[in-house]
């Protein structure tokens, strides 16, 4: 008997020691925790400018905390991810933009999204497209939703290093440039947060893609709790991409969820041009 409780404790002790290593992934010391990025900074109106749907998965904390204290959520996926690699295969490839856009909106009514707008422009394709096309649709929808806070990817990485990601990224701030340079009645939005994976990770487990978008993303200001099952649900909701997560970190996705308890982000203060913290 005393061999096996002995064997339990040690690996009890591998396991937590392993959990303890992991957790270090993901953590951020730069970072000041908050309970809500929206509820901070006072946002009661927030857009999302994002390129593919399941982009989103990465807020999923921030949008329910926002969502929970009362706040408009708008979101903008300027594509149908039609050129995504499924996984699992759940549908003809010809057809997968027609399943991810529909996936997009019913993960965005879990949410609490109160309006989203899906574009249609190629998946993968988004920085052959007319700059200033993109610039002006974006800030027309900007003037439609009114935001105060908007959520957007960091220009030079793109959170993932896609580089639909990093075009969509500046795309939205010179739309919000644009509005704060007019003489309209809404000159934008009063800050802007950019979503990020933590360095520990994107370099310890990212590979070269991680190594450089790490090199390239500001450090983060703040972190906010994580929602757990809204993102394990929004995987479940996400069927086309659903292992993607798992078979990316090589681990179930609730588990890498309980460990990754965290949304990291860089909040820019559009009124002065500075970092918040």
């Amino acid at each position: 008997m005393l061999w096996v409780l002995a064997g339990i404790a040690v690996l009890a002790l591998a396991a937590f020691a392993a959990w303890f290593r992991m957790s270090r992934y993901f953590e951020d010391k730069a970072a000041r925790h908050v309970p809500s990025i929206a509820g901070l900074f006072g946002a009661r109106r927030l857009l999302a400018v994002f390129a593919h749907p399941d982009d989103e998965q990465l807020i999923n904390g921030l949008l329910t905390s926002a969502k929970a204290e009362g706040a408009y959520l708008a979101m903008v996926t300027a594509t149908k991810g039609d050129a995504g690699t499924q996984s699992p295969v759940v549908c003809r490839q010809s057809e997968l933009g027609t399943i991810r856009h529909a996936e997009v909106l019913k993960n965005g009514f879990a949410l609490g999204i109160d309006e989203q707008e899906v574009w249609d422009y190629p998946d993968g394709k988004v920085p052959d497209q007319p700059l200033e096309e993109l610039v002006s649709r974006v800030e027309a929808a900007l003037a439609r939703y009114r935001p105060d806070l908007v959520v957007a990817f960091w220009p030079a990485s793109g959170a993932t290093g896609h580089k639909d990601h990093m075009r969509m990224g500046l795309v939205a701030e010179e739309a919000i440039a644009r509005l704060r340079a007019g003489n309209g009645d809404y000159r934008g939005p009063r800050s802007i947060a950019y979503p990020l994976i933590p360095r520990n990770s994107l370099t310890g487990l990212g590979g070269r893609t991680g190594r450089f978008v790490a090199e390239n993303q500001p450090l983060p200001t703040h972190s906010t709790p994580g929602n757990v099952s809204s993102k394990v649900k929004g995987w479940k909701i996400h069927a086309a991409q659903a292992d993607y997560v798992a078979r990316a970190y090589k681990m179930p996705t609730r588990l890498l969820y309980l460990i990754w308890r965290k949304e990291f982000y860089a909040v820019r203060d559009l009124e002065t041009g500075q970092w918040t913290g």
